[in-house]
């Protein structure tokens, strides 16, 4: 029996110990990239990897872009679409995350998370997009380290940059050139409206999509945008 109960202690005092190395890991990147940009991120990695099993010459679409090239207009419109609160709360929309458990629980699976930008973030530089109780709450302790070692502005700078907009398509100036022509700091509202309204689903709706729900999303976004607060 005594062994036994060594033999729990040592595998408890050994997974305490991997789960500290893990989050220190998580630690050291946030860390890195206060001052550097990410080149790629988890989520990034995933999708090109499924793209290159059709195609081994596949590639990502990106360019970085810093904060202070990127339209306010997107800015605002993304928040505004995304995030209402994001400038004001700590990581987490606890009346976002409440209706999210809720839907949860009655479809008995996760369909909803609830998630802000800063919890987006989490997931799109450190996972793949796969949905499990054990993923969420590491994304949560993920978002601790991004909203207590980075700024508002920051946050938003790399989510910017690093979110999909299409088919291999990753970051805002990627998404500008590609749909419209154009830089991320010339975007108009109307253009930032509908690059906002497709994030939720930038696979299946693309910005130059007419459909009913597109058109809807698009002018909430418009009629928001004006009262949106960005760092």
């Amino acid at each position: 029996m005594r062994l036994i109960l060594r033999g729990t202690a040592y595998l408890l005092l050994l997974a305490l110990g991997l789960l500290v190395l893990i989050q220190f890991w998580f630690l050291v990147h946030i860390g890195y990239w206060i001052s550097n940009n990410p080149e790629s991120t988890a989520f990034m990695r995933a999708r090109l990897e499924i793209l290159q099993e059709d195609n081994p010459k596949a590639r990502l679409r990106q360019q970085w872009v810093p904060y202070n090239r990127i339209s306010g207009h997107l800015k605002r419109a993304v928040v505004a679409a995304e995030d209402a609160k994001f400038v004001s709360h700590n990581g987490f929309d606890w009346d976002g995350i409440q209706k999210a458990f809720e839907k949860n629980m009655r479809e008995g699976e996760i369909v909803a998370g609830g998630s802000t930008i800063t919890q987006q973030l989490a997931k799109n530089l450190f996972f793949s997009g796969e949905r499990s109780w054990w993923r969420k709450g590491q994304e949560a302790v993920v978002a601790v380290m991004l909203e207590t070692l980075m700024s508002k502005r920051r946050i938003l700078e790399i989510y910017l940059n690093v979110i999909e907009w299409g088919e291999g398509v990753f970051g805002v100036e990627a998404a500008a050139r590609l749909h419209y022509g154009t830089t991320a700091a010339a975007l108009s509202p109307e253009q930032a409206a509908r690059l906002a309204a497709v994030v939720p689903s930038p696979r299946r709706y693309g910005p130059a999509s007419d459909t009913g729900y597109l058109q809807r999303r698009t002018q909430t976004i418009l009629a928001r945008m004006n009262s949106a607060q960005i760092p």
